[in-house]
C-alpha cells in the first residue's frame, strides 16, 4: 500500500530506490548502582571507550585527506572536529566522574545521565541552528556507548540484498541491474556520512534533524537528496521497501504504486536536465536584461565552506556566521589564535574575493560563558543576543574584533555587527573597534582595513536608518529575524510557524525602506536572510531596487537564472504595486 510520510525538505532532488534500514543507534543501557572499589574501572570504561572513538574519528579523518572534493567535501571534516571537540568537552567528562563517584552509578548510567544534563541545555538555545548540536553530543555519546560494548558503527555494515520475486516497481525500474539503495536511519553522525558516501546510497530519510542539523549540512554539500525530521520513518518502513525521496518537498513516498514512480522517474530526469542547465551559468556575469549587475554572495557557517563557494559562481561571501567558532565548547571560547586562524582560512579560501564576517550571534540562553545561569530568561529572543552580548563582555569581544582585524591582513574582510538599534550601541561598538586596533599596534601586530556593516534585523533599526548610515559603510538585511521581530513570531515555535510570512506587507515596507535609503546615500546594501535564496522572490526584491544577495551556495545558480531573466524597468512599479496590497502573496501567485 501507498503512503507518504512528511518531514523537512533539506537537499533538493530526488531519488528512488530500495530502503536499508539502520535501526536506533542508541544502545540498551544497563542500570544499576557499583561498589566504591570499582569506581577507578568505571571511570577507566568511559575513557577506553571515548579514546577507542576518538582514534576512529582520527582515522576517518586520515583517510579523507586522500579523497577528493566530490568524495568528502571540506564540510565533513569541520563536522568531525566538531566530534573531537565534544568528545573532549570537560563537563561531559567531569559530569561522568561526578555521577560514578558520588552516585555510584555504572559507566554507561553515568555517560547517559549526563548526556540528559547538557541535552536541557541545548533544548533551552532560542537559535535553532546551536539548537541542533544536541544531535552531535548524543551522536558522540552513542559511539562511546558502542565503543564500551564493542558494537560497529550502523552504516559500516553493507547491507544485505533480500531477494523476492519481482513486483511491477521492479520490472518498471528494471530491477536486473542494480538498483539504488535509500538509507532509513533515526539519524546520521557525520563520521556516518563519511561511510554514507563511500557507500552505494543513493539518498536518505532520517526520524530527527533539522534544516541546520549537521546531517543537513553534509547533504547539502554533497548534493545528495534528503528528509529529515520524518519522524517515525524508520518504525514504518521495512527493509527493501520501494521508497521515493522527494527533496524538494520533503517527503519520502513509501511502495509506490506503478503510475507514481513513472512520474517521479520523470521529475527526476527533469531535476537532472535543469541542474545541467542551470551549471552553463556558472561563468555567466550575474546581470539583468535592462544591463543592472547583481551581486550574487554565499553565505557560511565555517571556513571549510568557502571552496563551495567559490564553485558555486559566488562573488564572496556576504555572511559568515562567526558563532559556529563559538557553539558546543562549554565555556571554553576560542582565542584570538585560534579565531584568527579561522578568519584567516575563510579569507584566502575565497581567493581574493571579499568576506563579510558577522560578530558572534549568541544570546544568554546559550551555555557559552564558563559560569551557570543564574536568572530564567522568559523570551531568550529579546535578551542579552548578539551585539548586546558581546558589549556586556568586552574582553571577549575585543578578542573577536583583534582577530578579524589581524585576518583582514590576508585579504579583503569586512566585519558585520548583528542586533544593533540604539545609536549609543553603535558608538560603543566602533569605539571598540577603535581600540582593537590600538592594542594591535601596541603589540605591533599587522592588521588590514576593513569596512564596517551593521545588520538591519530589528524593525527599529529599519525605521532608523538614517541614523546607521552616519556610522557604517554598509548595510546587511536580516530577514530571518526582521520577519520574527516584526510578526511577533517566534520561528522555532512549531505551533506559531504558518504565520511566518516573508510577504507581509509590514516587512515588505521596512525592507523596501532601508534599501531606498541606502541607494539614495550611496551606500552598498544586501540581503542575507532566506528571501535572499527564494527564487519565487528575486523578481520583487530586484524590484524594490536590491542589488546584492546573499545566500546558500547551492542556491546561487537558481537565482542567477531569475536574474537574468528579468528586466527592472518593468519591476519597479510592478513591485510598488505588490507592497501595496493588503496581501501580497495574492499577486506573488498570480505573476
Amino acid at each position: 500500500m501507498t503512503f507518504s510520510i512528511h518531514g523537512l525538505a533539506v537537499a533538493r532532488g530526488i531519488a528512488i530506490g530500495r530502503a536499508v534500514l539502520v535501526a536506533s543507534s542508541r544502545v540498551d543501557v544497563a542500570h544499576y548502582f557499583i561498589e566504591a572499589s570499582q569506581v577507578e574501572a568505571e571511570i577507566e570504561r568511559v575513557r577506553s571507550g571515548r579514546n577507542a572513538v576518538v582514534h576512529e574519528i582520527h582515522r576517518l579523518q586520515a583517510s579523507i585527506s586522500h579523497m577528493g572534493p566530490k568524495e568528502a567535501p571540506q564540510e565533513l571534516t569541520a563536522l568531525l572536529d566538531v566530534h573531537l571537540l565534544l568528545l573532549g568537552d570537560a563537563e561531559l567528562a567531569e559530569g561522568v566522574k561526578h555521577w560514578i563517584r558520588d552516585r555510584l552509578y555504572n559507566a554507561e548510567w553515568a555517560l547517559t545521565t549526563q548526556l540528559e544534563v547538557i541535552a536541557r541545555q541545548f533544548d533551552e538555545m532560542e537559535d535553532e541552528y546551536l539548537r541542533g548540536r544536541k544531535a552531535d553530543l548524543e551522536q558522540i555519546t552513542e559511539k562511546v556507548l558502542r565503543a564500551m560494548k564493542g558494537v560497529a558503527s550502523p552504516v559500516l555494515v553493507a547491507p544485505s540484498r533480500v531477494l523476492r520475486k519481482p513486483s511491477q516497481q521492479d520490472l518498471l525500474l528494471d530491477d536486473t541491474v542494480d538498483v539504488p539503495l535509500i538509507l532509513v536511519a533515526h539519524d546520521l553522525s557525520p563520521a556516518d556520512m563519511l561511510q554514507f558516501k563511500q557507500s552505494v546510497f543513493a539518498g536518505f530519510v532520517t526520524d530527527v534533524g533539522g534544516k541546520t542539523s549537521h546531517t543537513a549540512i553534509v547533504a547539502r554539500s554533497l548534493n545528495i537528496p534528503a528528509v529529515v525530521g520524518a519522524r517515525l520513518s524508520s518504525q514504518l518502513v521495512r527493509q527493501d521497501d520501494w521508497v521515493i525521496i522527494d527533496g524538494d518537498a520533503g517527503v519520502m513516498v513509501v511502495d509506490p504504486s506503478a503510475i507514481v514512480l513513472a512520474e517521479y522517474g520523470f521529475k527526476q530526469r527533469q531535476g537532472e536536465l535543469e541542474r545541467g542547465r542551470l551549471s552553463r551559468l556558472l561563468h555567466t556575469p550575474a546581470v539583468t536584461m535592462d544591463g543592472q549587475k547583481i551581486e550574487l554572495l554565499a553565505n557560511i557557517e565555517m571556513p571549510e565552506d568557502a571552496p563551495g563557494a567559490i564553485r558555486s559562481g559566488a562573488l564572496g561571501v556576504g555572511l559568515f556566521r562567526s558563532e559556529f567558532l563559538f557553539m558546543g565548547r562549554q565555556g571554553r571560547l576560542p582565542n584570538e589564535e585560534e579565531q584568527y586562524q579561522a578568519y584567516r582560512r575563510a579569507i584566502e579560501g575565497m581567493q581574493g574575493l571579499p568576506v563579510t564576517i558577522r560578530t558572534v550571534d549568541v544570546g544568554a540562553d546559550k551555555p557559552l560563558d564558563e559560569s551557570p545561569q543564574d536568572t530564567a530568561h522568559l523570551n531568550p529572543a529579546l535578551g542579552l543576543r548578539a551585539i548586546r552580548w558581546s558589549l556586556a563582555d568586552p574582553a571577549m569581544f575585543l578578542t573577536q574584533l583583534r582577530a578579524i582585524l589581524r585576518a583582514a591582513a590576508h585579504g579583503q574582510a569586512n566585519m558585520l555587527i548583528p542586533m544593533l538599534v540604539h545609536a549609543g550601541e553603535i558608538r560603543h561598538t566602533m569605539a571598540l573597534i577603535d581600540r582593537a586596533r590600538v592594542e594591535l599596534d601596541n603589540r605591533g601586530i599587522a592588521y588590514g582595513p576593513v569596512k564596517i556593516g551593521a545588520m538591519i534585523e530589528v524593525p527599529a533599526a529599519a525605521l532608523i536608518v538614517k541614523v546607521f548610515l552616519k556610522y557604517f559603510d554598509f548595510l546587511s538585511i536580516g530577514t530571518n529575524d526582521l520577519i520574527q521581530y516584526t510578526l511577533a513570531i517566534d520561528r522555532t515555535d512549531e505551533s506559531v510557524a504558518h504565520l511566518y510570512d516573508p510577504l507581509h506587507p509590514a516587512v515588505l515596507r521596512l525592507v523596501a525602506l532601508t534599501i531606498a535609503e541606502c541607494r539614495a546615500q550611496g551606500k552598498p546594501v544586501s540581503l542575507c536572510g532566506e528571501m535572499a535564496g527564494d527564487i519565487s522572490l528575486t523578481r520583487l526584491l530586484l524590484g524594490m531596487g536590491l542589488r546584492s544577495f546573499s545566500m546558500h551556495p547551492a542556491q546561487i545558480l537558481a537565482v542567477k537564472q531569475e536574474v537574468l531573466r528579468a528586466d527592472t524597468t518593468k519591476l519597479t512599479a510592478w513591485a510598488q504595486q505588490v507592497m501595496s496590497d493588503d496581501e501580497p502573496g495574492l499577486r506573488i501567485l498570480r505573476q
